[in-house]
Order: structure tokens, then C-alpha cells, then sequence
């Protein structure tokens, strides 16, 4: 069942108190149906789609009830992290477990496995850009890869451990380079442009992120339960949610792993408390 809480709550750590308000309200989360949710993107037919990685399959959401649709995948996608749509209506999950890029065809009623991309050791993040080409997060050996059909056309190194890969509006990919604590842009021919890392941040351990029309970007820091969002341009930390420490409840998460947007709507994996919470930007 649906939980709404229409109130606006301004839990934030004392530290960031008088910095960084919570950008958005808090109106309601999911059951705690899921086991330890990660990223979550909006799928062309608009609603939630969650890499549930423990429950190894991705989970179909209503984004207004929050209640489950639809499995896919399920027990067969070993750990599964993160969740992206391609220009050409394909799906495609990071599986850890089997170090590949799993691929499902989207164009029926029932999603039919098309195969999987590997091998990519660690497989932590996938972005299917718009350019048409497939970019994988080999977390385990710190490498991005840039993918066209069966050739790799690029490659960047230097970042273990890093998760998310995502497109801004003008192209360019940001990476979650959680063990050095930073986001690392780059140009779609893998060419670095520049790094966020400075202590305005705070980073702990930013694991995915979506991104806004106006290139904002809102990020999930785990280990520092909050969700920024960033100016990347101005350097500036525009607002956060969470205080800081593990908790459930409006304005407060849980070792959150993934964001999207929809519209004046955002939603989060509140990972260890196994559910989807929503918060929105209200306009008197």
C-alpha cells in the first residue's frame, strides 16, 4: 500500500543545517517489498524500473502507487545493479554475479532475454547513451568501456570500485567513482573534461545518480545516507535529503543507491530498508 505524508521536513545533519536545505518533499514510499534495491530508472512506458539486486531481477513499479506491476527476470539476474533504456527500446542490466550486460527486448507484452554483452568483471554500471552506443562499468577492474555491437571503441581506467554511469542533456557521461569519493566527467569518446571531489560535496561514497534537462545532477551517497543534488557547473551543492544517519521515515534514508526523475518527482532506493521512496517539488 501506498503511504503518503504530505509535509515538508527539514531533517539535515547539523553540519549541513544551514547550508543545504532538502530540495524536495517527502509524499510517500512502498512497502518494504524489495530486497536491497539499487539504481532505478524511468522506463519509456513510464514507470519504475528497479534493479533489485538480492532478489536478483528487475522490479516494474507504479510510479504514482508504488506498488509492483511486474518482474522481470527473476532469480536469474545475479545481482543486479543498475538498469538502463536504449534508443533502440532494449533494456539493459548490469549483472554483477555474471560480470555482463544483460539484454532484454521490450517490444511485446512479455520481455524476452536477447542475451548478454560481457565480459565486463564486476559489472556495476550500464548506460545505453543516445548516441546508440553501450557503456559499462567494470567495477572490478576500475574500467569504463564504450561498446558498439561487439567492439570496444574507447576505454578509461583508474577508477575500482566506481558504479553508475550516466548522460547529461548535452552528451556527456558522469561516473560514480565511489571508492576515490568523487564524479568523474567525460566526453562520449571517454576523454576526461573534469572531477567533482572537493569537501563542498562531501562525498562518502556516491553510488548512482539521474540526471535534470538543466544537467543538475542528484546523487545517492550511500554511506553518508543522503541524496545530494549538485551544480556541477557552479560547483555548489544545491540541497540534500537525509541527515546523515541510517534511518526510515520522511527525511531520512538508509545506505540509499539509486535515483530517478519524473517531472517534479524523484525516487530513491532506500536500500537497507528494501523500498522506493518518493518525494516531490511542490509549487504554491
Amino acid at each position: 500500500m501506498f503511504r503518503a505524508v504530505f509535509a515538508v521536513f527539514l531533517l539535515v545533519a547539523p553540519a549541513l543545517a544551514q547550508e543545504h536545505r532538502p530540495f524536495a518533499t517527502f509524499v510517500g514510499a512502498s512497502e518494504a517489498v524489495l530486497n536491497d534495491p539499487h539504481d532505478l530508472a524511468i522506463g519509456p512506458d513510464g514507470n519504475l524500473y528497479i534493479a533489485d539486486k538480492f532478489a536478483n531481477r528487475v522490479v516494474v513499479m507504479d510510479p504514482d502507487t508504488l506498488e509492483i506491476m511486474a518482474t522481470i527476470g527473476d532469480g536469474d539476474l545475479s545481482g543486479a545493479h543498475d538498469v538502463s533504456f536504449g534508443p533502440d527500446g532494449r533494456m539493459y542490466v548490469a549483472v554483477t554475479g555474471f560480470s555482463a550486460v544483460a539484454v532484454y527486448d521490450m517490444s511485446t507484452d512479455v520481455p524476452t532475454n536477447d542475451g548478454a554483452v560481457a565480459p565486463f568483471p564486476g559489472t556495476e554500471g550500464v548506460l545505453a547513451h543516445s548516441n546508440g552506443n553501450l557503456y559499462v562499468m567494470a567495477s572490478g577492474t576500475g574500467r569504463l568501456y564504450s561498446v558498439q555491437g561487439d567492439q570496444i571503441e574507447a576505454l578509461a581506467t583508474g577508477m575500482p570500485g566506481a558504479h553508475d554511469v550516466a548522460e547529461a542533456p548535452d552528451g556527456t557521461i558522469w561516473v560514480a567513482d565511489n571508492f576515490q569519493r568523487r564524479l568523474v566527467q567525460f566526453t562520449p569518446d571517454l576523454e576526461q573534461i573534469r572531477v567533482l571531489d572537493g569537501p563542498q560535496y562531501g562525498f562518502i561514497g556516491p553510488r548512482y545518480m539521474d540526471i535534470d534537462p538543466d544537467g543538475v545532477l542528484y546523487v545517492a551517497d550511500q554511506n553518508a545516507h543522503r541524496v545530494l543534488k549538485i551544480d556541477p557547473f557552479g560547483g555548489k551543492v544545491l540541497g540534500v535529503i537525509g541527515t546523515g544517519q541510517p534511518g526510515i521515515g520522511p527525511g531520512l534514508l538508509d545506505d540509499p543507491e539509486g535515483v530517478a526523475i519524473k517531472g517534479a518527482a524523484y525516487f530513491f532506493a532506500d536500500s537497507d530498508n528494501n523500498r522506493i521512496v518518493k518525494y516531490m517539488v511542490v509549487l504554491n
